[in-house]
């Protein structure tokens, strides 16, 4: 493959040139052009045809989601979205990802070019992984990549008291864990979810998906009980641990220093559920790039817990299940549209 040929459209001249600066370093991608709008840069994909775009949300003529629904219809590519970090900004990101996006990155409130220097390692990291990443065009506005499943039927059987689900994803996470939440029955077991996203994203998305499940789910806070039919989502820039104290399960927050360069990092929390909950647990690993959750995930398996990984087939970026899958840390390799569906087969079972 030759290098990564990127695309930036940004209304500000400055983030424009800050972009092509900072991807500019890295010897894998040539920035080939830039477009002030929407306008302009479909004259550009038509004309340079590149791997990744990079979409600023709020432009004059036309904003980055109405042109990025209309690409995802017209001619699906990656496309990794240039966002800010008001409640407004984070609700129209959640909404790219729901169309197609790949991913993003935050703009900066105040020193754009320090700011964007700070990001410039994971800016470089999102490209490389959009240009690998699975792209599914033509959908529907507010409808998943995945095959629409029925919700389950909830099982008079499942014991919930002690069993814990714990589910690690990154890239494409956001609309994976929707499509596994969103079936489930409300007497599911206790989840707790390390998702990589910054601070203030993860309460947006938790609220969206409360109103989508019907189980309940919310970013969580230190020390919140871990019970049936309710979902608890580490909050951005913080560790998130599953604690016991006697037959009582809650989590502990905080903000140890980053691991595998995450904070949440999903090794954190499974290495957590693998010392407190054991064999009494189901790991899941989803989508997302790098090899955060992998020895988390082997910890578990070895600790009795049941692991399951997202298959390739079904992933926007298959990096964190490949990494899990090559450790020998997991039992079952899945669709995404299976995984609920197994999961609640062996809490069933283990009931």
């Amino acid at each position: 493959m030759g290098k990564i040929r990127v695309l930036t459209v940004d209304d500000s001249a400055l983030m424009r040139q800050v972009l092509a600066q900072l991807l500019s370093r890295d010897p894998d991608i040539e920035v080939i052009g830039a477009a002030p709008d929407p306008y302009v840069a479909r004259e550009k994909i038509k004309a340079l045809n590149p791997d990744v775009i990079t979409l600023d949300v709020e432009m004059p003529k036309m904003d980055g989601l109405t042109f990025l629904e209309k690409l995802m219809r017209g001619r699906p590519m990656p496309v990794v979205m240039v966002s800010s970090l008001t409640e407004a900004g984070c609700q129209t990101t959640l909404r790219a990802l729901e169309l197609g996006a790949v991913d993003f990155i935050t703009k900066p409130k105040i020193d754009l070019q320090e700011g964007m220097e700070g990001q410039a390692q994971d800016l470089i990291a999102k490209i490389k992984a959009a240009a690998l990443a699975k792209v599914r065009g033509g959908k529907p506005a507010g409808l998943s990549t995945a095959p629409r499943a029925t919700p389950l039927t909830s099982s008079a059987m499942i014991k919930t008291t002690d069993m814990i689900i714990a589910i690690g994803s990154s890239t494409g996470g956001t609309e994976a864990v929707k499509d596994v939440l969103e079936v489930l029955p409300p007497n599911t077991p206790p989840i707790i979810i390390t998702q990589h996203m910054p601070e203030r994203f993860t309460k947006s998305w938790a609220d969206r998906m409360n109103q989508l499940c019907r189980i309940s789910v919310k970013e969580a806070q230190d020390g919140d009980s871990v019970l049936p039919g309710h979902a608890l989502v580490a909050p951005g820039n913080y560790h998130m641990t599953l604690v016991r104290n006697g037959a009582r399960y809650s989590v502990h927050i905080d903000q140890n220093p980053p691991v595998n360069r995450h904070r949440p990092s999903v090794d954190v929390m499974f290495d957590s559920v693998a010392r407190y909950a054991g064999g009494n647990s189901v790991g899941v690993i989803l989508t997302g790039m790098g090899g955060d959750g992998a020895k988390g995930m082997l910890a578990m398996k070895q600790a009795g817990a049941h692991t399951i990984a997202q298959d390739e087939a079904s992933c926007v970026v298959f990096g964190m299940p490949k990494e899990a899958i090559k450790l020998g840390g997991v039992d079952k390799i899945l669709p995404l549209a299976d995984i609920p569906g197994a999961v609640l087969t062996h809490v069933s079972r283990h009931s």
